[in-house]
């Protein structure tokens, strides 16, 4: 039997020179209270990296973006399932936009450097070394 394989998609959505969008997840989500690159999954529909993008942030958060390249692209197995990770260059369409908590607990702008003060999932950690240039178990 094949293990399940989920596609999804995140943003490093930059504002203000080098810093990024990181948010936090609900209390009641799988892995709860950790933080994440804003994303979620494709849907098995046929939907395209960049809509999903799109639509997860505009559904999670409120804000409507503009998709870039893609930055990042790791396979993650958890104990019952594999991810597909992709993430994205992103910027806002309009910097005015504030970002909406209905689907988060709490949201941060920051650096790079500063990302290593926050505790992320297993794939958005293997995700932050590949960017950062670290080396990770």
């Amino acid at each position: 039997m094949s293990r399940r394989q989920i596609r999804v998609v995140g943003a490093m959505l930059e504002r203000d020179g080098g810093r990024y969008l990181i948010t936090q997840r609900s209390k009641a989500s799988s892995l709860p209270l950790l933080w994440e690159f804003p994303g979620g999954r494709v849907n098995d529909d046929g939907e395209s990296n960049v809509a999903a993008l799109k639509r997860e942030l505009k559904e999670r958060l409120g804000l409507d973006v503009v998709v870039g390249e893609q930055a990042m692209a790791t396979l993650h197995e958890y104990p019952t399932y594999d991810v597909d990770f992709r993430v994205f260059h992103c910027h806002l369409t309009d910097d005015s936009q504030e970002v909406s908590h209905a689907k988060v607990n709490d949201h941060r702008w920051a650096a790079l450097d500063e990302l290593g003060d926050f505790t992320f999932p297993d794939a958005d950690a293997r995700t932050l070394a590949k960017l950062l240039d670290l080396e990770i178990d």
